[in-house]
């Protein structure tokens, strides 16, 4: 498998767990980079509440020594201030930092920041620019397909995150519009890719090893994100490194090497958040990792009650047998 290179920082696999609001927090990226994450994205951090000194905002912030590569995600729409922000944050632990120009959610958009850049090339450019100047880490855009099915601008958009000195571009293959229905276009990440010199990453329905396999193949792509198939199963990590490198499609893990991970997920979620957020930030996570399942259905609504890490625990052992 090919190492992929952003700037000065080699990645070690080409498989990437997505930034995910919810989802790619510091216990579930610690798991993900254990199983073969090339590069973990944080979740995305609003430039303004650094500014203004949310107190929120440093949870989001906080980064693990063993989580191996990270990459920051800010988003917002004022160049001053993406600027000024980056900066003041660059000397934490994170290796790559990300501009978030795709989240389709309405608040977002509606602020113009996240995939409303699509919108306004000029000022996304500026953006890109300005936080390029800032800091010496290297900058990624994060950007979809188009923001509708009438203004499909990816391509455009790629080459001004390269042309504002961007070291690589990341290209979901859906318009705002889609949010995550539908399917994703890979012709798109592939047109991309024959636009621009900097490296691209493709992601949308990257499932699997098979997957995986295919979506280099059709698109020419350097690295891969997975966000939703990562949901519940960071194992998929483990899985697409052994089919990229060996063509092997290793077995699902047992129900006892699933309760481990499920265990040490809502250990960490306990130490870093205390027993109470703990407990309810890993109820989505146990809902995901019992899907289809015996009994998944019951224990998704017996979960969502649980207030106590040893209740939590305890029924953790029950569904998975033990």
């Amino acid at each position: 498998m090919s190492e992929l290179k952003i700037g000065n920082v080699s990645l070690q696999s080409n498989i990437i767990l997505a930034p995910m609001a919810g989802v790619s927090d510091l216990p579930f990226r610690l798991l993900c980079s254990k199983m073969g994450a090339g590069m973990v994205c944080m979740e995305m951090v609003s430039a303004k509440a650094i500014y203004y000194n949310n107190k929120n905002t440093e949870d989001l912030l906080t980064i693990h020594p063993d989580e191996g590569i990270v990459s920051l995600q800010l988003f917002g729409s004022d160049p001053e201030i993406m600027a000024s922000q980056a900066a003041r944050i660059e000397e934490r632990p994170f290796q790559i930092l990300d501009i978030n120009m795709g989240c389709p959610v309405p608040k977002v958009v509606g602020n113009g920041e996240g995939s409303a850049l699509m919108k306004n090339p000029v000022l996304a450019g500026k953006i890109i620019e300005s936080v390029v100047k800032a800091i010496k880490k290297p900058v990624t855009v994060k950007i979809r397909k188009g923001f509708d099915d009438e203004h499909i601008n990816a391509v455009e958009m790629a080459h001004v995150a390269e042309e504002s000195g961007a070291s690589a571009v990341a290209v979901h293959g859906r318009t705002r519009q889609q949010y995550y229905s539908g399917k994703a276009d890979w012709n798109i990440i592939a047109a991309v890719k024959d636009a621009v010199k900097i490296p691209v990453i493709g992601n949308g329905d990257v499932v699997d090893g098979v997957t995986a396999k295919e979506m280099f193949k059709d698109t020419g792509c350097d690295g891969i994100m997975v966000g939703r198939a990562a949901q519940g199963n960071p194992w998929i990590f483990r899985e697409i490194n052994a089919y990229l490198e060996k063509g092997e499609i290793l077995p699902r893990p047992t129900y006892e090497e699933m309760r481990d991970v499920v265990k040490e997920h809502a250990n960490l979620q306990l130490e870093f958040k205390g027993e109470y957020t703990g407990v309810r930030e890993m109820r989505k996570h146990l809902a995901w990792y019992t899907t289809g399942m015996p009994h998944s259905a019951a224990f998704r609504n017996s979960i969502n009650l649980v207030e106590s890490a040893e209740d939590m625990m305890k029924a953790i052992d029950e569904i998975f047998g033990f």
